[in-house]
């Protein structure tokens, strides 16, 4: 017999990235009394891992819960970047609704409407929490209405549009149901938690079922599968077997060593759990996302939609470069492979597929933050390798035509730059849909659909052109016929003539060419890319030159020399920097950009032979 568990509330927090989440669920956390009085609690607490706190966004969704009125409340704070959005999706299979944050100023973004789609796909009541409302320039009425626009755009039904709004203060720790009321606590956004999000429901009397949303992983245990109780209970040394909607044929008996719930941000032992709990489940090595534990006697499977596609691929090989092996502690194929199909435990959204070269792996996600964010921590761990430049995954249809990812990209910028962003995407073949005026009219917002490989490069080309002011936001919109050739680059690149280090005298001639990349006394090998040409085409510098010492001459002269100071890519610029003949060698110490052809003779013949074709 269906049953409601009123004593439970399973809600997610969705939003465009920066919009607040994170400083939401730590007032939550606050107020509910998780932290005891006096403890000293780090800002954007649930952003756990090191790139998360040092880039200011959330990568992997989390779970915690706090109890109000004697109802638990498991909150999952998501993603809010679009290359992570297969997070997204798949935790929402967890909950009964969702909290919807928007910006006061910036109002509905590219990702507001991707997260708000999937949730009313799935029938989800959801809450409108305008947050930041204190912000000099907030407009929460205007973003109301954005909200309900975008609600119509994506056929919210009747029930959803009834949708509730609460105006907030994360950073101060206010909410009220009135835009010009200012509350005292978050007490406003607790009660409609309490009121509007629906309780689990499910039949306790029925077979186990729990469907793994979300895959954590540990070094002593290692996998946990997290999960909601569907139907049933599901205790400690229970025998289940594990089922896959999309494997009809998979069926693998396991027993279930360790149970856990969330309190807080802690995971509490447990000897059962019913119905609408959120656990986590360890001692289980073959659990993947998209399983669903059963009771033996009833291996039925819960329905897992199947998360959205990679559109972007990189190859990631053995680093085979002069320097090669100095640095990483892994640095071998075996050791490559093995931990990029170890990432396959817990991404969903990443794919690995072996090449015809035995140290070369093609790995394709969802956007170039991505993949970026695994290779950085792939360099923190030890290893070394290259990667080449991206690319864009195409399809064909059923008429044979090319097809290539299009992002819808929303761009703000100063009224005075739009011109310069409207040429340069013009240049990528981004087609201008829109085209508005914000902030009191000191802002221009533009509108494009631009193709994938369009905006590979173009980030750090943007800031510059920006002077740092401009905000660009992209999102995935479908698949559309190919749009022409793209010239990536303009520039060519400054090319290390030989072998050594680098010399202040070598440098200053270098310098006359171009930007440079890298100071003096580092190492160098013939074909290391060191700076970039203002030219179309790449030259080669001699930058370990030493001045020749005669009677008339005295080393000390080099003093004198001044240096324009390098400019140092990070790993995002260098990715966007690399040209389709270059690869970025990535070691735990150094990021260097090279020729895929180191040698010289054999790179000219292979351009010769590429410009024949």
């Amino acid at each position: 017999m269906i049953q409601k568990r009123e004593d439970v509330r399973n809600v997610a927090i969705i939003a465009h990235v920066d919009h607040g989440k994170t400083t939401l669920v730590d007032e939550l956390l606050k107020q509910s009394g998780v932290f005891r009085a006096g403890q000293e609690v780090a800002e954007r607490v649930m952003d756990s891992n090191d790139i998360e706190r040092e880039r200011g966004i959330t990568i992997l969704s989390k779970n915690t819960a706090v109890m109000y009125k004697d109802t638990k409340i498991n909150i999952i704070d998501t993603p809010g970047h679009a290359d992570f959005g297969g997070e997204v999706e798949r935790v929402l299979k967890m909950v009964n609704g969702v909290i919807l944050v928007v910006d006061a100023f910036e109002g509905a973004m590219p990702q507001t409407k991707f997260v708000l789609r999937k949730a009313l796909e799935m029938k989800l009541p959801v809450i409108v929490c305008i947050n930041k409302i204190d912000r000099p320039e907030a407009r929460p009425d205007e973003v109301v209405d954005e909200v309900l626009e975008l609600f119509l755009e994506l056929d919210a039904d009747d029930a959803q549009l009834d949708c509730p709004f609460v105006f907030a203060s994360a950073k101060s720790g206010i909410a009220s149901l009135d835009a010009g009321e200012t509350g005292t606590s978050m007490e406003p956004l607790f009660e409609t938690i309490l009121d509007y999000i629906p309780a689990p429901q499910g039949d306790p009397e029925a077979g186990t079922q729990v469907l793994i949303s979300t895959i954590d992983y540990n070094e002593y245990v290692g996998r946990i599968g997290v999960g909601k109780v569907d139907n049933g209970v599901i205790k400690i040394n229970q025998d289940v077997v594990i089922c896959n909607h999309h494997e009809p044929d998979k069926q693998i008996k396991v027993k279930v060593s360790k149970l856990y719930e969330f309190d807080g941000l802690n995971k509490v032992e447990v000897k059962e759990a019913s119905i609408g709990s959120i656990v986590a489940i360890s001692g289980i090595s073959d659990i993947k996302i998209g399983d669903t534990l059963c009771a033996p006697d009833n291996a039925e499977p819960i329905p897992f939609q199947k998360i959205s596609e990679p559109t972007i691929a990189m190859n990631f090989m053995v680093n085979d470069s002069p320097l090669a092996g100095q640095e990483g502690k892994y640095v071998t194929s075996r050791h490559l492979r093995d931990r990029l199909f170890r990432e396959l435990n817990t991404d969903v959204s990443l794919r690995v597929e072996e090449t015809d070269a035995a140290d070369c792996f093609k790995v394709s996600g969802r956007g170039e933050l991505h993949l970026s964010v695994l290779i950085e921590n792939m360099r923190r761990e030890g290893f070394e390798f290259a990667v080449s430049k991206a690319m864009v995954l195409y399809h064909e249809d059923e008429n044979g035509k090319l097809l290539e990812p299009m992002e819808l990209a929303y761009i703000d910028v100063p009224n005075e730059f739009s011109g310069a962003v409207i040429e340069k995407l013009g240049q990528r073949k981004g087609e201008l849909r829109n085209m508005g005026t914000i902030s009191g009219g000191t802002y221009t917002r533009l509108e494009f659909s631009i193709p994938a490989r369009g905006l590979i490069g173009y980030r750090g080309e943007f800031m510059t052109d920006t002077k740092g002011n401009g905000i660009l936001n992209t999102i995935f919109d479908g698949y559309a016929p190919y749009k022409g050739d793209i010239q990536y680059r303009k520039q060519g690149s400054l090319i290390a003539f030989e072998a050594g280090e680098s010399i202040t005298y070598g440098l200053y001639n270098a310098q006359e060419r171009g930007t440079l990349f890298i100071g003096a006394g580092e190492k160098v090998y013939a074909g290391m890319v060191v700076g970039q040409t203002g030219r179309n085409e790449d030259i080669e510098i001699n930058v370990c030159k030493k001045k020749q010492l005669t009677n008339t001459r005295s080393s000390s002269a080099d003093e004198a020399l001044r240096l324009t100071p390098p400019r140092i890519l990070s790993l995002e610029q260098a990715l966007d920097f690399i040209d389709t003949d270059e690869l970025l060698e990535i070691t735990p110490a150094h990021l260097r950009i090279r020729k895929k052809i180191l040698d010289p003779t054999l790179r000219k013949r292979a351009a010769m032979r590429a410009g024949n074709n």
